[in-house]
């Protein structure tokens, strides 16, 4: 094999080696993280959504499908985080649903609350404390 040949023959197969690399950097990608929305930048404890009481699945299911809403007017509306017991977001990054309290005359102390980037929190004490809720459990 000429010299010319064998030089055109390694730039070949250095460029292939390249575009390959590049592109199989995508393919070869790190695993999908199991980690929790929300959970490391709030410090909050994690939950996982069956250990919060029913009505928390059913209220978090409602929010997957997008309502109906037990309370139209309240549930879906931003949550303000006045008391910053969440990470700081600016003003409309939280939204708040009800989750019914049974036997209770109004909406109840508990409440879902969800961040846009798909966290979701749990309050069971009218905001005055939250845990990180893992759907997924």
């Amino acid at each position: 094999m000429s010299s010319r040949k064998r030089i055109s023959s390694a730039l070949i197969g250095l460029v292939a080696l390249v575009v390959l690399g590049w592109f199989g950097e995508d393919v070869v990608a790190d695993p999908p993280s199991t980690e929790v929305p929300g959970a490391s930048q709030s410090g909050l404890q994690v939950e996982q959504l069956s250990k919060l009481p029913p009505e928390a699945g059913k209220t978090y299911q409602l929010i997957v499908r997008g309502g109906p809403f037990p309370y139209p007017g309240k549930d879906g509306s931003v949550f303000g985080n006045r008391e910053g017991e969440l990470p700081e977001q600016e003003s409309g990054y939280y939204h708040e649903y009800t989750v019914p309290t049974p036997g209770s005359q109004d909406r109840g102390a508990r409440r879902l609350v969800t961040g846009g980037q798909d966290e979701v929190y749990y309050t069971g004490d009218h905001y005055e404390s939250f845990v990180v809720v893992d759907a997924a459990g």
